[in-house]
C-alpha cells in the first residue's frame, strides 16, 4: 500500500480491553499500553468501584467505548433508556470512539445475552441502516459496527457477509471494528475463505482491529476469549495490516484471565507482525 492511498483516521497504537482483574496492575504499573477498551455495559452505573477504577485510568490513558447490548438488528425498538445512558458515560469518559456489534440479541424485551447474526439481504440492510443512523443523530457522533462471530446461517440471505458489511456500511455511514478472530472463526465454521473477506471490506471504514483467542471443537470453533491469538489468526492480522494500514488494534481476554504481563507479551507479539509492515508501506 502506498503513503497516498492510505485513509485518514485516528490511529491510538496497540492496546487492550480493561478487565477488572488488571485495574491495580493498571493503576501502579502504568504499562506500556497505549489505550485501553472499556465495555461501555460495565460502567452505565450510578456510582461504586468500576467508575472509581474507570476514572483513575482514564487520567493516564486514551479509551474508546465498546458495547454489547445494542441490539442493532433486532425487531424491538432502540432502547432510548439504554442510548441516554450510554451517552452520559460516552459525556464522563470521552473516548476515542464508539462501538458496538452487527447483531440482535435480544427480542420482546428480554436480553438473551449473545450476539446473534444477520439474515445478509437488502431488507436487513435497510433495517439496521436505518438503526444506525437513529444511533448516530442520538449520541451525536459516528460509530463503529463490529463483524460477529458466527455458527449459523439464514435462507433468507442473498449474499455474503463480507457484500452485506461493506454495503450496510456505506448506507449508513458509520465505521468498522473489523475483528480478525472473528473472520477466521466464521470462515472455519461456514467453508468461506477468510482473505476473501477481508479484499472486501471498503478500507476507509475501518477503524479498528480486535484480536483474540477461541475454542476449536474439531468440526467447528466457538470465539471464546479464553485463549491466546492462534498463529493462523496473527497471519490473517498481518494480511488486514498490509491492506488496511495502520489500524488501532487491541487484545480481547475475557475468560480465564492471565497475568497483565502475558497480555502485554501478546501485543507486543502484534506490534512487531505490525511495525514492518508499516514500515516498508511508506518506503
Amino acid at each position: 500500500m502506498s503513503k497516498n492511498k492510505t485513509p485518514t483516521r485516528p490511529y491510538l497504537g496497540f492496546g487492550l480491553g480493561l478487565r477488572t482483574d488488571h485495574y491495580d496492575a493498571v493503576i501502579k504499573q502504568k504499562p506500556d499500553v497505549d489505550w485501553f477498551e472499556i465495555i461501555s455495559e460495565n460502567y452505565m452505573v450510578p456510582g461504586g468501584k468500576p467508575l472509581y477504577y474507570l476514572d483513575k485510568i482514564r487520567q493516564d490513558y486514551p479509551m474508546v467505548m465498546h458495547g454489547v447490548s445494542m441490539s442493532l438488528g433486532s425487531s424491538d425498538p432502540l432502547n432510548q433508556a439504554y442510548l441516554k445512558d450510554l451517552k452520559a458515560l460516552i459525556k464522563r469518559v470521552e473516548p476515542q470512539w464508539v462501538s458496538d456489534h452487527l447483531c440482535w440479541g435480544g427480542v420482546h424485551g428480554k436480553n438473551l445475552h449473545d450476539l446473534l447474526p444477520l439474515p445478509y439481504n437488502e431488507d436487513t440492510i435497510a433495517y439496521v441502516a436505518d438503526r444506525i443512523n437513529q444511533v448516530q443523530d442520538t449520541l451525536g457522533r459516528q460509530i463503529l459496527i463490529e463483524n460477529v462471530s458466527s455458527y449459523v446461517s439464514y435462507t433468507a440471505s442473498t449474499m455474503s457477509e463480507w457484500e452485506f458489511l461493506a454495503t450496510l456500511t456505506e448506507r449508513a455511514d458509520c465505521l468498522i471494528l473489523l475483528d480478525i478472530n472473528n473472520i477466521y472463526v466464521s470462515a472455519f465454521n461456514h467453508e468461506f475463505d477468510a482473505l476473501e473477506y477481508l479484499n472486501a471490506i471498503p478500507i476507509e471504514r475501518v477503524q479498528q482491529f480486535h484480536l483474540a483467542g477461541h475454542q476449536n471443537n474439531g468440526h467447528y470453533i466457538v470465539d471464546t476469549h479464553d485463549h491466546p491469538v492462534i498463529d493462523p489468526v496473527w497471519e490473517l492480522y498481518a494480511h488486514a495490516v498490509r491492506r488496511f494500514g495502520a489500524v488501532s488494534t487491541m487484545i480481547e481476554r475475557d475468560d480465564n484471565i492471565p497475568p497483565l504481563e502475558a497480555l502485554l507479551t501478546e501485543l507486543d507479539h502484534a506490534r512487531s507482525i505490525a511495525k514492518p509492515i508499516l514500515e516498508e508501506s511508506v518506503a
